[in-house]
């Protein structure tokens, strides 16, 4: 779910939307001291048509992201051949592992023991292992998916157990709200979390950050940012859509 800092979509070309972006994070990274090439760009490509993504693949991207599964897979499919690195972004199943597997390079949403457990089993069988982000609730609200920072010690020791998964860092959402102290303090909440412990050199990225925080994000140590309406435009679903606003206890 998106903070309503900036209007997500502009006029204009995916490509020119994208040039855009880049501008913008290329700034932010200046005003932080940071070189633009510390945050990778993630498009969010959710409900959007392959025509579409393959405007941001010709103008030079290849970082996509999906909520999804479903949908991922069947863009990914209709994609093949293409230069793409794909990653899964949303709230993920059990039950969806095996299919998230066929596509994404990446898993940002690793959030409980049981998807750790899955996902490993699965890559032990495929004889591969794969990049997750831990997500983390550093909002507090109860309608978001992600661990309790407090919490986030006990998992990373718990996931040493499982060999396949390369654990890269963290993601998390800001609440949803036009207090931008808020969402800074979100954003800074995950980064200090990470700079505690004794292996942070080792958790590098920090996934934070969308079309209407991102700048924020960035300025907090944001390593990844994912961004979708201000490159594809406003999409004709909201983002509650893809965000549930009620957990389901089942899948905790």
């Amino acid at each position: 779910m998106t903070s309503p800092v900036h209007t997500h979509g502009r006029a204009g070309s995916v490509a020119a939307n994208l040039a855009r972006v880049r501008e913008r994070i290329c700034r932010a990274c200046a005003l932080s001291g940071r070189g633009a090439d510390t945050v990778r760009l993630l498009l969010a490509s959710k409900m959007q048509s392959p025509a579409q993504i393959l405007e941001a693949v010709a103008a030079g991207h290849r970082d996509l992201g999906e909520n999804r599964v479903q949908e991922g897979r069947a863009k990914a499919e209709a994609l093949a051949g293409h230069d793409i690195r794909w990653s899964m972004i949303g709230h993920l199943q059990t039950n969806k592992v095996k299919d998230v597997l066929l596509f994404a390079d990446e898993v940002q949403s690793l959030d409980r023991q049981a998807l750790a457990l899955a996902l490993d089993r699965h890559l032990q069988r495929l004889g591969r292992g794969i990049d997750v982000l831990v997500q983390v609730n550093t909002s507090g609200e109860a309608t978001k998916y992600g661990l309790p920072p407090e919490e986030v010690p006990a998992f990373l020791r718990e996931l040493a157990a499982f060999s396949a998964l390369r654990v890269r860092g963290f993601m998390t959402l800001a609440r949803f709200t036009s207090d931008t102290e808020e969402i800074r303090r979100c954003f800074r909440a995950l980064r200090q979390m990470r700079d505690a412990m004794p292996n942070a050199a080792e958790l590098r990225e920090l996934s934070m950050g969308m079309s209407g925080d991102f700048e924020i994000a960035i300025a907090e140590g944001a390593t990844i940012v994912r961004v979708g309406q201000a490159v594809f435009g406003t999409r004709a679903l909201p983002d509650t859509f893809f965000w549930p606003s009620a957990p389901d206890p089942t899948q905790r």
